[in-house]
């Protein structure tokens, strides 16, 4: 895994960027994350890490800009069962879910792909290569238009 790039909080809530010897906003720390680099933030006087606290305030700023980051019953719970049990769930099972997500909708999208392609291939007569989709040829045709848009056709001019 990549090395994480560290940021230094300072106490009036300045971040710097150690790696570009800048000064950052969080907007761009978000950026560097959605580049997929880590960051550590650190507090620049204790040295103590406040990554946590940073990324969470990221995520706040991003829910204000939406009004929304998790549903109102789910928040009121987070606030009624404490810390203890939200930092088993999302250490235990939030993180495992997502990764869970990611793989499977990666694994989906190749099969899907895979389907359009055989779709799109010319078939012979043996029933082995013949395309198992052919009583759908509309469906395939409008699953081909929306994965694969083509250009609009240029119509000729009369003269």
């Amino acid at each position: 895994m990549n090395k994480a790039v560290t940021i230094k909080k300072y106490s009036n809530r300045r971040l710097y960027d150690t790696e570009k010897n800048a000064y950052v906003t969080l907007a761009r720390v978000a950026e560097r994350i959605k580049e997929g680099q880590r960051v550590e933030v650190v507090d620049a006087r204790t040295g103590e890490d406040v990554t946590a606290c940073t990324l969470t305030q990221i995520l706040l700023d991003e829910a204000r800009k939406n009004n929304v980051l998790l549903p109102v019953p789910l928040l009121q719970l987070c606030i009624q069962f404490g810390d203890t049990l939200l930092h088993e769930f999302f250490e235990k099972y939030l993180q495992q879910a997502i990764r869970g997500y990611l793989a499977h909708k990666s694994s989906m999208d190749e099969q899907f792909g895979k389907w359009l392609e055989f779709g799109n291939e010319p078939t012979s007569g043996s029933s082995k290569t013949a395309n198992p989709f052919g009583i759908y040829p509309p469906f395939l045709d409008l699953l081909n238009k929306m994965a694969f848009p083509h250009p609009p056709e240029k119509k000729e001019k009369k003269r």
